[in-house]
């Protein structure tokens, strides 16, 4: 606005019609508002200012009353109550009344007229032998409510006082009823009479020290007489505290008894059995505790405060010492005692099972046992173990969880009592009740797999208790019903939808398959053990169903959720983590009974995610072995490993990374058929070379290569290259006996010849890098450092070789021992694998399994004996093995550690190098896809006969030559009547290979080609030898005119192995 030039101000006027008074009555309102919250804050404080005072002013009151109260009490009674007689205690007397009244735990001369009072009430008890007269007078119901009030505040008061003074008094908490004149001894001694059970007052003061938390004051007591440098005093005497806790614990509301409900986070279960070892130092309180009725109400207690709420346990104050550990270790202790009790109910043990599980989920993992420790630091072959981050307990603690929980009887009661009170043909079978017991059962067995030593749990459960055959037997009957029962509501980790089978086979199929590790061939085949062949067919076929449920039809897990496996099976599992473990295991399960059928994210472990992982793990290591069985002697179809749905879109997505599809290829491959498989390899193959050739492709690798140094040549020239080079072609140039070069350029051909050459010499027994097995089948040499000194390279440059030959689709004809084969695909052997290497030895080893006697009668010590070259070693299976007998406790351990050097630590320094090598171009994933029998098939091909009608259904014609021509029609006649060796030559000599492609020869590449040579029918024409061009799979054929003509020259040219001078 402009200056107008009057400098008077103009009444503002509002617009909208508002009068200004609205907005005065507005903020009139607000102060008055904010006036009234004063005053009623000014209120407030005034009353609480004299609520302050009045407290106050009450205590400054009472402590003037207590004092003078003390001094009248002095002077009646005596500083040292030596004026006090037995009549001071009745009702009618003031002792009592004043001294509760005026008591300070924390007045050093109260605590001292206090114990001296206990020791007079103990004088008068023991001299009078009636306590309740020495209270009550000579009528107890006349001054029922006077006397109960008395005795249950001086109850109190003792433990008080011994809890306020607990760390001046450290030395003397832990004191025994002998030592009657310490003054510990004395208060608890008091409280002991107050308590005794006939007494009418017992229950009164029961219900009033656990309302003020008895079980915490004992709990803090322990403690700190713990960390006194006086321990217990154990001379067979009971401890003056333990009786006390003898005399309360038994008070739980139940018959005669009227104690109240106490708040679970105070009780006995929470506050006592949370102290390490409470049963080592009160074990009086122990064989109390484990009165049938008693264990079961504390335990029940327990299973239904972890149900409804876990917020129940202390906090804790010690890292080595957790509550919830320390809880474990003690229920675990006293439930073998418990467990062992004829009274034991079904409920009883589901209790047990439920608070085991609960809190075995809390615990970190328990270290391996050394054995498992020394497997795992020894092995060398590139074992992929994720590194795990480990909470640290105390190892005593450790060790009383861990001895408890895999202790024989423990695992053998509480399965006998869960299976065979729930199971079928029991008078009180009931279908729901049985499915209660196999799931909690699991549950517990599933959290223990996941938490503590799984070998050795492992064995005792396989060995030692009917657990597969109660499982078997109850899956058995849910897949014949076609009623899967499921998992009931008290496992709250399982959601109502999960499948009834998840959480029992999760359970099963490792047992089973470690059971497996050590089952011969006789058992397995003719006495059936542990399973009938009937029943591991619909074992596979269950399986099966499972897998392919879980990871095609009804996907409960992500596909790419894969890589992150191993990560999850480190940490707590979910309850997708039972699916997909139970999936892993039945893939090896399914696996092993194919070859030992021819000759196993969170916080919470139970997600459901993370139990399907294990599960799918799980399977595939089962199933695997399954079909190793059934290739040693075959017992069912191999179609019956597949699914029966697969299809032609699955194949072709399984190639994507990323896709379902792919996923089953990685975790249960089995179920792809075993051509498909071989496509997808050969596809993936295919794209590796194209994709270095387009990046390199006029990089060539030349090697001059002496036929007569063809090993140590081929050595120097790829040990040179770098992972990229060996990817890149090769070509070679062959140098003859006489130093000259042969006739011939390299397009393929001559490499694929040069292949074959090396990995007959550089394979060969002869020059000592392998061994052969009885059945000629090859394996690394153990003493292979007692003949060359860089061993170890040679075997990286011969997995470096093998890796190229199948990395150009060449087939080479080595066949390795199917032990061997498993270190390509990082697996372990075990017992089933050992007659191929060592016949005798698996012999006596099976003769130890099935001896009846007494083993340690045989002398025989955890060490075993090398023999290598005439010079004998002796090592230790165990640190300390020589020392240590083998026993009929012990032997099935013998018998792995055995089988385990034999099969895997002898050779794993070899199999190392190997591996890394050949990891150069086939990395594990690519082969993870076979079987140790289909990776021989895949190096080798089919051991069969060559199938001459495919070869002539795919060859080419070309310069003159047709279907129908009649050197044609005696080419293939001459051929067909070459024995199975002679047409080996043949496919060498044309191709550069003796073996046909592993799919037919319609996967030739490029296509076989026969082409006349030599123009007209001439003399001349006719005197040729034919030729060939193995780079382009080509036969050179001149047009003869007889059959025998024609077979004469073929076999000269095929059997003269010039190289390529004929050319």
């Amino acid at each position: 606005m402009f200056f107008s030039g009057d400098p008077s101000t103009r009444k503002r006027v509002d617009l909208g019609g508002r009068s200004t008074k609205e907005g005065d009555a507005r903020k009139l309102l607000e102060q008055t508002r904010i006036e009234r919250s004063r005053r009623l804050l000014q209120k407030q404080q005034n009353s609480a200012s004299l609520k302050i005072q009045k407290f106050f002013r009450g205590r400054r009151e009472m402590a003037v009353e207590r004092c003078k109260v003390r001094r009248d009490f002095c002077v009646t009674y005596g500083d040292n109550c030596q004026n006090v007689d037995r009549h001071c205690f009745e009702p009618d007397s003031s002792f009592l009344r004043q001294f509760l009244f005026f008591f300070k735990a924390q007045n050093s001369g109260d605590f001292v007229m206090l114990v001296e009072m206990c020791r007079l009430l103990r004088d008068f008890a023991h001299s009078s032998g009636d306590i309740l007269n020495l209270f009550s007078g000579l009528d107890y119901s006349i001054e029922r409510t006077l006397v109960d009030f008395r005795v249950k505040k001086l109850a109190f008061t003792c433990i008080e006082a011994i809890h306020y003074n607990r760390e001046r008094l450290r030395d003397q908490l832990l004191v025994t009823t002998e030592e009657a004149s310490i003054s510990t001894a004395i208060l608890m001694d008091a409280m002991s009479l107050l308590l005794d059970p006939k007494l009418p007052w017992v229950c009164k003061i029961v219900s009033h020290l656990q309302k003020r938390n008895i079980f915490k004051l004992v709990k803090e007591i322990v403690t700190t007489a713990k960390e006194a440098a006086r321990g217990p005093t154990m001379n067979g005497s009971i401890l003056s505290l333990e009786r006390v806790l003898v005399l309360v614990v038994p008070h739980v509301g139940r018959e005669l008894c009227c104690c109240a409900v106490v708040d679970p986070r105070w009780s006995f279960s929470s506050m006592i059995l949370t102290i390490p070892f409470i049963w080592k130092l009160f074990p009086t309180l122990k064989v109390v505790f484990a009165n049938p009725s008693l264990s079961q109400h504390y335990i029940h207690q327990m299973a239904f405060c972890i149900q409804k709420d876990n917020h129940v346990l202390p906090v804790d104050t010690n890292t080595e010492f957790p509550g919830y550990a320390c809880l474990l270790g003690n229920t675990l202790e006293i439930a073998n005692v418990v467990l062992s009790q004829p009274e034991c109910s079904l409920d009883m043990a589901i209790d047990i099972a439920s608070v085991a599980t609960f809190l075995l989920e809390k615990l970190p993992p328990v270290k391996s046992s050394e054995r498992e420790s020394r497997q795992s630091s020894s092995e060398e072959d590139d074992m992929l173990i994720d590194d795990i981050q480990e909470l640290v307990l105390s190892r005593t603690l450790e060790q009383q969880i861990t001895t408890n929980a895999i202790d024989s009887r423990f695992l053998l009661q509480l399965t006998n009592v869960l299976f065979h009170q729930g199971s079928v043909g029991t008078q009180s079978y009931d279908e729901d009740k049985e499915a209660l017991a196999i799931g909690t059962a699991s549950s517990f067995l599933y959290a223990a797999f996941n938490t503590l030593p799984l070998e050795r749990i492992m064995t005792v459960l396989a060995y030692r208790t009917e657990l597969v055959v109660v499982l078997w037997n109850y899956m058995k009957r849910c897949h014949e019903n076609q009623k899967w029962s499921s998992m009931p509501s008290v496992l709250p980790y399982l959601p109502a939808d999960a499948p009834g089978w998840l959480l029992p086979l999760a359970v099963f199929c490792p047992v089973y398959k470690h059971m497996l590790m050590i089952v011969d061939s006789e058992e397995f085949y003719e006495r059936e053990k542990p399973l009938s062949l009937q029943d591991i067919r619909l074992l596979i076929i269950i399986l099966k169903q499972a897998l392919w449920q879980l990871l095609w039809v009804n996907p409960l897990t992500q596909h790419n959720s894969a890589k992150s496996v191993s990560n999850d099976l480190s940490k707590k599992n979910d309850v997708g983590l039972i699916q997909n473990r139970v999936g892993v295991v039945v893939a090896e399960l399914l696996s092993q009974v194919s070859v030992h059928f021819i000759a196993i994210l969170t916080v919470s472990k139970y997600n459901l995610a993370k139990v399907i992982v294990h599960f799918i793990l799980f399977v595939d290591e089962i199933f695997p072995q399954f079909q190793d069985w059934n290739n040693r002697q075959q017992f069912t179809s191999s179609s019956d490993f597949q699914a029966d749905t697969v299809n032609e879109y699955l194949i072709t997505q399984a190639v994507v990374e990323g896709t379902r599809a792919n996923y089953i290829l990685m975790q249960a491959p089995f179920l792809i058929p075993f051509t498909s498989r071989v496509k997808i390899f050969t596809i993936q193959l295919a794209t590796a070379r194209q994709s270095h050739g387009s990046e390199e492709t006029f990089a060539r690798n030349l090697f001059r290569i002496r036929r007569d140094h063809i090993l140590d040549d081929a050595y120097n020239k790829m040990s040179a290259l770098s992972e990229d080079g060996l990817r890149g072609p090769i070509r070679v140039t062959f140098v003859n006996e006489l130093g000259v070069e042969e006739a011939g350029i390299d397009g393929g051909g001559i490499f694929k010849d040069f292949m074959e050459k090396i990995t007959l010499a550089a394979f060969d027994v002869q020059y000592g890098l392998f061994k052969e097995t009885a059945d000629h089948m090859l394996y690394p040499n153990p003493g292979s450092g007692m003949i060359h000194g860089q061993h170890l390279q040679f075997f990286h440059f011969l997995g470096s070789l093998l890796a190229k030959a199948m990395f150009e689709g060449i087939l080479v004809d080595i066949p390795f021992a199917t032990f061997f084969l498993s270190k390509l695909k990082q697996k372990y052997n075990y017992l089933n694998d050992l007659p191929s290497l060592d016949p005798e030895l698996y012999r006596h080893l099976i003769f130890l399994k099935r001896y009846k006697g007494d083993i340690s009668d045989l002398e025989l010590y955890f060490v075993i004996v090398n023999n290598e070259y005439g010079e004998r070693t002796e090592e230790e299976l165990l640190p300390g093995g020589k020392d240590m007998r083998v026993t009929n406790k012990n032997v099935i351990t013998f018998i792995h550690l055995v089988s385990n050097h034999r099969l895997n630590f002898q050779i794993r320094q070899q199999s190392s190098h190997f591996l890394r090598g050949f990891q150069q171009l086939i990395p594990k994933e690519r082969i993870d896809m076979f079987n140790e029998h289909e990776l021989q098939v895949l190096i080798s091909g089919s051991g069969d006969s060559l199938d001459i009608d495919d070869l002539r259904k795919n060859t080419n014609y070309g310069g003159g030559y047709n279907v129908g021509h009649y050197v044609i029609d005696m080419f293939w006649e001459v051929i067909k009547s070459f024995s199975s060796e002679n047409q080996k030559k043949f496919l060498k000599f044309v191709t550069g290979c003796s073996r046909g492609p592993l799919l037919g020869f319609k996967y030739l590449e490029p296509a076989f080609c026969i082409q006349r040579a030599g123009g007209s029918v001439s003399d001349e024409a006719v005197d040729r030898l034919p030729t060939s061009a193995t780079c382009m799979n080509l036969l050179k054929l001149p047009p003869y005119q007889s059959k025998e003509q024609l077979e004469t020259k073929l076999m000269y040219a095929i059997s003269a192995e010039a190289g390529f001078d004929l050319s």
